[in-house]
């Protein structure tokens, strides 16, 4: 009896069952290393870590430019260099003024590039959020969707101090607070919700393809080029006999649609005549469709990200 109560615990041999090995590791609450949890699961998992979220954000936005004399200044004066070359270019040289009033055309366009920057970089950034830190995905235990998700909310905390800056350039051309700027905000958490879809979808696609990061400045420009960033669309299109749906589809762009719709809010003297009709309801479908799309491709792929 002695012996049978002092004999070592079996351990499974190598004919075990996978049924049996299965109800063994659940009786003593084991789990695969790993494992993709529920959709639910995930959820909850990234909201827990949403004061990681947070703090990774900001960290990152202050390193960003911690190198530079000018240092955080940079995240202003970037996208409005661009504006005064774009200005320079398209305002002066090419006339892509055509449709905007003189006056509001500033305004336009510095809004244009602030707003779209935001989608741009935050993409950028989604493509090597898991690439460019595989040292921190293989070393701690967390949902790897914090990351693209947190390069998206340091995009956003960069644009709102631009946004400081944007003000000045609209009471400088005429443009004075009004119950309108309001509409700023639920544009800009719309796009907030476009954008980290986009950077979730794209982190899964770059941590498989890392030349993808080397690609995407292109497709961008090109993206850019197409949504109205320094023209009117309407307009522009009016001059080349373009068919009528091509204006439709360049203006329903999600890009063109969020620039319009902060654009809208802020410039006394761009009406909804400007706008494309049911604006705000492609607004909101494009937040929902992308940003549930890229949330459930990533987690589809939660097991496989630092591997191989």
């Amino acid at each position: 009896m002695s012996q049978v109560l002092d004999a070592p615990p079996r351990t499974p041999s190598a004919g075990t069952a996978p049924d049996d090995l299965a109800a063994l590791a659940a009786r003593h609450g084991l789990t695969v290393s790993g494992a993709r949890p529920s959709l639910p699961q995930y959820v909850r998992q990234l909201w827990d870590r949403r004061h990681f979220i947070l703090a990774f954000s900001r960290a990152k936005l202050t390193a960003q430019y911690s190198q530079a004399k000018l240092g955080q200044l940079w995240q202003v004066a970037t996208p409005l260099l661009n504006a005064a070359v774009y200005f320079f270019i398209f305002g002066l040289l090419l006339g892509a003024r055509r449709g905007i009033p003189h006056e509001i055309y500033v305004p336009f366009l510095v809004t244009g590039v602030f707003v779209f920057t935001f989608t741009q970089s935050s993409v950028l950034a989604g493509v090597r959020a898991i690439s460019g830190n595989l040292g921190l995905v293989r070393a701690l235990h967390f949902p790897r969707a914090s990351l693209p998700v947190s390069f998206a909310l340091q995009q956003l905390q960069q644009l709102l101090y631009s946004l400081i800056v944007l003000v000045a350039v609209m009471i400088g051309f005429g443009s004075y607070p009004s119950p309108a700027w309001l509409l700023v905000i639920p544009a800009l958490v719309l796009q907030f919700v476009f954008n980290t879809g986009l950077a979730l979808a794209f982190a899964r696609m770059g941590s498989k393809t890392p030349d993808l990061a080397q690609l995407m400045p292109f497709v961008l420009r090109t993206w850019m080029y197409a949504s109205g960033v320094m023209f009117s669309i309407p307009a522009m299109l009016a001059d080349k006999d373009a068919p009528g749906w091509l204006a439709d589809v360049l203006q329903w762009n999600p890009a063109a649609i969020y620039m319009d719709l902060v654009r809208f809010a802020l410039i006394d003297g761009y009406g909804s005549s400007y706008l494309p009709p049911h604006v705000w309801a492609f607004a909101l479908g494009w937040a929902v469709l992308v940003g549930a799309f890229g949330f459930i491709y990533f987690w589809k792929a939660e097991e496989t990200y630092g591997r191989g």
